[in-house]
């Protein structure tokens, strides 16, 4: 246990009343991971986990000794006798004190001069662990756990209430803090930063998707410098790519194109998810400023870095660019253009490929048809296709960027049609 932590009034009043709770949280708060303390104490991880948590206890006077032992805790902060380690504790803080390191050989001497005895084994340990804690570990055991929870945010909201995967990608985004704070070597910084970037981007995207503008760009300042940071040229495209959807989708469509085009440039030529996102991306961002020369030449660039990208890219996540992500893009990309027969060929395609539970994909693609019924000249079909998509939903799901997409089609049919019945209906439902 770090020596700070052993004089930290809270934290001493904590050990002295057996709040293992306080006490493992604080750990883990300061860099050591749950596996850590599991190990050292030779309790499973799972367990110190929910005694951090607060959801279980120790009781059991071996366990507190154990906790002792294992975190080199001095007995008298526990209520304890000495602990047997405690006589050659004195070992591993000498040189924390300034003592001539002559006084730590003589006493490590001493307590080896009757053999390898439990002290003097705990001292070997003491002068072991003192050298072993400010080496660079290989990676923090907490990482591979954060990795493959990013991982599996990526694949969205399936079901869920956006709040709800909001709740729980920020508190996990919370615990990569301690990772950042201590030293760590380069190659795992990156992917801790790496992890970080993924995170935030992603905390960003439910933010979008539930009409918070500003804390979306927050976040998405922060997974750029953490992208930044990581040295992952792709990572900080697909973010800038995902920020320009906040713009894109809330009547800043020159914005969009921008930061589009800066993707576009971090992403380079090759076939990647970043690179052919960026691309989809600026051809709507074109196609909503009024420059279909350059909305057609960028879908043309999206499509061809869609058939060279590596299948290893291609599953349906927010971290990766699927078929189905790709019709959704061109969806609304031709939608804007007015070409409703290439709009209804990938509405269809992304219908099909878009699982059940995508209820925000699949009410996206909806209004889409909408809009395309309405430019071809069938308001009132357009009203009703709309009507029909919002009713059901959860209230989650009709804020934010549903709400948006549906309020740009009652916006874009002239005011001499406001008075029909279906298009007075549409906007009692937007006004709900």
């Amino acid at each position: 246990m770090p020596h700070r932590l052993l004089t930290d009034p809270a934290f001493v009043r904590a050990l002295r009343e057996r709040d293992f709770t306080t006490v493992f949280a604080t750990a883990h708060d300061v860099g050591i991971s749950f596996n850590r303390i599991a190990e050292a104490c030779a309790l499973k991880a799972e367990r110190v986990s929910q005694i951090a948590r607060g959801t279980t206890a120790v009781t059991a006077l071996t366990t507190v000794e154990r906790i002792a032992g294992g975190l080199r805790i001095p007995g008298a902060l526990l209520g304890l006798a000495a602990q047997p380690w405690e006589d050659t504790a004195v070992l591993s803080t000498e040189s924390d004190h300034g003592e001539d390191p002559m006084k730590r050989r003589n006493l490590l001497r001493g307590a080896l001069a009757a053999g390898l005895t439990a002290p003097a084994l705990a001292a070997l340990t003491a002068a072991r662990t003192d050298v072993d804690q400010t080496l660079s570990p290989d990676a923090p055991e907490d990482l591979a756990d954060l990795e493959a929870a990013a991982e599996s945010y990526g694949y969205g909201y399936h079901g869920q209430a956006p709040t709800r995967v909001l709740a729980d990608l920020v508190t996990d985004f919370a615990t990569l803090r301690p990772l950042l704070t201590v030293p760590q070597p380069a190659p795992v910084r990156a992917r801790l930063c790496r992890t970080a970037g993924q995170m935030a981007g992603m905390t960003a995207i439910v933010l979008h998707d539930l009409g918070s503008r500003r804390e979306s760009r927050a976040w998405f300042a922060t997974a750029a410098r953490a992208a930044v940071e990581s040295g992952d040229p792709q990572l900080h495209a697909w973010v800038l790519a995902r920020e320009a959807m906040v713009p894109l989708n809330y009547g800043a469509p020159r914005a969009a194109a921008e930061l589009a085009d800066q993707a576009r440039q971090a992403a380079g030529t090759r076939p990647t998810a970043a690179s052919v996102l960026a691309a989809a991306v600026a051809a709507r961002a074109y196609a909503l400023n009024h420059q279909p020369k350059q909305a057609r030449q960028a879908l043309t660039a999206a499509d061809a870095l869609m058939d060279r990208l590596p299948e290893s890219e291609r599953s349906d996540t927010w971290l990766t660019y699927g078929e189905q992500k790709h019709h959704v893009h061109l969806s609304h990309a031709f939608t804007t253009l007015g070409d409703t027969r290439r709009a209804g060929e990938s509405q269809v395609r992304a219908l099909e490929l878009s699982a059940p539970t995508s209820t925000m994909t699949r009410t996206l693609l909806t209004i889409d048809a909408a809009a395309c019924a309405h430019h071809d000249g069938d308001t009132e079909q357009a009203c009703r296709r709309t009507i029909a998509a919002l009713t059901p939903l959860p209230v989650d799901y009709r804020t934010g960027l549903v709400r948006r997409r549906a309020l740009d089609l009652y916006e874009a049919i002239p005011a001499q049609h406001h008075h029909e019945r279906a298009v007075r209906e549409l906007r009692d439902v937007l006004a709900a």
